[in-house]
């Protein structure tokens, strides 16, 4: 008798379990999910990185999801390009979020008020700023933690609201995605979250970048070189991307190659230049070779990342890397790091280098420049390999992350 009673309630429970589950499908399906997401990284002509990968999934998602409306919340003034699809809605509330105080004015006091208001049933935070003050499940995108590895590189009350919001933005958040397998084991290890409640959605590339011409190629060279071939850095210059040590790379790469007259094309905005970049520039034999074009808008970007001889990116610590697919794309060779999560991007289509290791940076430039197969090898391989790193999958994946949050919601 207690064996039929435990049979039939365990038939019950299944079935229980199953009708919560359909519940969630059609939650998860229903046509009429109201989803706010943080907008605030969205302005014309100013997009980076966060930026782009909030315009790049959201465009797809709320254009794939007619079904569903959309509260794009915004801290200022927003550019009507970035209102996807007749099913968004834009919210402008202030004030504008562009310092750690207002961070905690606009996340914890104007959110949570605008949440409430448009009565939410999800949030979507794309640049891992959550908010302690509601009860609206959100979808936290954490795209690294480099401030807990390398907080000297960060400005001391930028570095306090990080270091104290962000676990606590990780613990409450009902799910997090994040860029990398790398930065998702960090997650894990630095603030104990259980790895089930993170998924990876992998970067992708603008697809604006792709192979150029060879008349191309000699047309930027004489504008940027004088016609030489060049080594590509892109990025913010700052400590973390290790110029210091690209440029004694590439210092030793020009002494111990005399004939060669490549340069260094070094492309981005000087955010922290600190004493130990400047020096390490001031104190180069050939600094003369070096040529820094500032940041540059997307088409010149392309241009340059094409007709550059390889990318050398030898950061010390990324959560992803956006540089080096473009590279893929662009058809162009990689020499990257051997740490956090570039070997993960980069798989066997570059060159790994120890950062700290200025031979071997030296070493990869002269084999890019003197073995020409191994350079085409390198190409080939990161063209079979960008088809891992597209918009549409990270978008997908972050739809897919968003579903199992709401699904996880009503459990």
């Amino acid at each position: 008798m207690w064996a039929d009673h435990f049979a039939s309630n365990q038939i019950l429970n299944e079935q229980v379990l199953s009708f919560f589950l359909d519940i969630c499908t059609h939650i998860a399906n229903q046509t009429n999910v109201r989803i706010a997401v943080n907008t605030r990284l969205l302005i014309k002509n100013q997009l980076e990185g966060i930026g782009w990968f909030t315009y790049e999934t959201l465009k797809r998602i709320v254009t794939n999801h007619p079904e569903h409306e959309f509260f794009f919340i915004f801290d200022r003034a927003y550019d009507p390009q970035f209102i996807f699809s007749k099913n968004v809605t834009p919210i402008v509330v202030g004030p504008p979020a562009r310092h750690p105080l207002l961070f905690i004015l606009w996340f914890e006091l104007s959110i949570p008020h605008i949440l409430k208001k448009i009565k939410a049933d999800a949030f979507i935070s794309p640049d891992a700023y959550g908010s302690l003050s509601t009860k609206v499940p959100t979808l936290l995108v954490i795209h690294d933690l480099n401030f807990e590895h390398y907080p000297q590189y960060i400005p001391r009350l930028a570095r306090w609201h990080y270091q104290y919001f962000t676990p606590r933005f990780a613990k409450k958040a009902k799910r997090i995605a994040t860029v990398s397998e790398y930065s998702k084991s960090d997650i894990v290890t630095q603030y104990g979250i259980d790895p089930e409640k993170i998924d990876v959605t992998y970067n992708g590339a603008n697809q604006h970048f792709s192979p150029i011409s060879e008349a191309d190629q000699v047309k930027i060279k004489k504008e940027l070189t004088s016609g030489h071939d060049y080594f590509v850095f892109i990025g913010a210059l700052n400590p973390r991307k290790n110029l210091t040590n690209l440029f004694k790379a590439f210092d030793v790469f020009r002494i111990n190659n005399p004939s060669v007259q490549t340069r260094l094309v070094v492309v981005g905005e000087k955010m922290y230049w600190t004493d130990d970049i400047k020096n390490s520039y001031l104190k180069m034999t050939h600094k003369s070779q070096v040529v820094f074009t500032g940041r540059l808008n997307l088409d010149k970007l392309v241009a340059v990342t094409g007709a550059a001889k390889a990318l050398v990116y030898v950061s010390i610590f990324e959560g992803f890397g956006i540089p080096i697919v473009e590279s893929f794309y662009a058809g162009i060779p990689v020499i990257t790091s051997t740490t956090t999560s570039m070997p993960e991007i980069a798989g066997d289509a570059a060159l790994l280098v120890d950062p700290f290791n200025i031979n071997q940076i030296a070493e990869a430039m002269e084999k890019i420049t003197f073995d020409k197969q191994l350079a085409l090898s390198l190409i080939e391989r990161g063209r079979k390999r960008r088809h891992l790193f597209t918009w549409d999958n990270t978008a997908d994946q972050l739809w897919n992350s968003f579903q199992k949050m709401i699904k996880d919601s009503i459990k």
